[in-house]
């Protein structure tokens, strides 16, 4: 149960309603939104024969969002070390197909939930971490969203759900793997994962 959610986290950080507070990590969120929408909204982009076309807008937005580099160093933690610049090359290119995949398969069940922010903390001088709940109706599930600002822009790094962290989850199972494993055993396997989708 919990890792669905962490899964629906990917999607909710595109489907938020107006914020109470805007810093500008929440208004690089807020564009990510209306970008969002617009795709979902668009009548060219609806029925079976559009949906390439729907996944392909969503995935450059995915990009746009998502810092990868950081996603994935942060998931390995100590043992990004371990992994040859090349190793560390394709596990960022893995990793990223797979939350990707995750991301574009929720978004495209995405069926009207209200979303509201309520709180924006900078945690450091270039992290930010933006606070949210989904209300179902059944449920409010609090969802918070980690970013750093490079490059002149904010991106997202983790998604926190019901206090579940999304790099944590991913670094737990691959420190199963690599505690008596090594990296290419690790790439093996996010190898195979991904030529399953």
């Amino acid at each position: 149960m919990k890792k669905r959610f962490i899964l629906i986290g990917l999607l909710m950080i595109f489907l938020f309603s107006a914020p109470v507070y805007a810093g500008a990590p929440t208004v690089a969120v807020e564009n990510t939104v209306n970008r969002v929408i617009d795709v979902l909204k668009d009548p060219k982009l609806k029925g079976p024969n559009a949906k390439e076309a729907k996944t392909e807008k969503l995935r450059v937005i995915y990009k746009d969002m998502f810092d990868e580099m950081e996603f994935s160093r942060r998931t390995l933690s100590r043992n990004w070390n371990k992994f040859t610049p090349a190793q560390r090359k394709e596990f960022v290119d893995l990793f990223e197909r797979i939350l990707e995949k995750a991301y574009l398969d929720k978004i495209l069940d995405y069926s009207n939930e209200k979303f509201v922010f309520y709180k924006e903390d900078m945690t450091r001088e270039n992290q930010a971490e933006v606070q949210s709940k989904v209300i179902t109706q059944s449920k409010e599930v609090p969802i918070f969203y980690r970013m750093i600002f490079k490059n002149g822009q904010w991106k997202v790094y983790d998604v926190v759900v019901e206090n579940v962290s999304l790099v944590q989850n991913y670094r737990t199972q691959f420190n199963e793997i690599l505690a008596g494993g090594t990296p290419e055993q690790l790439l093996e396997t996010l190898r195979k994962k991904v030529k399953a989708h």
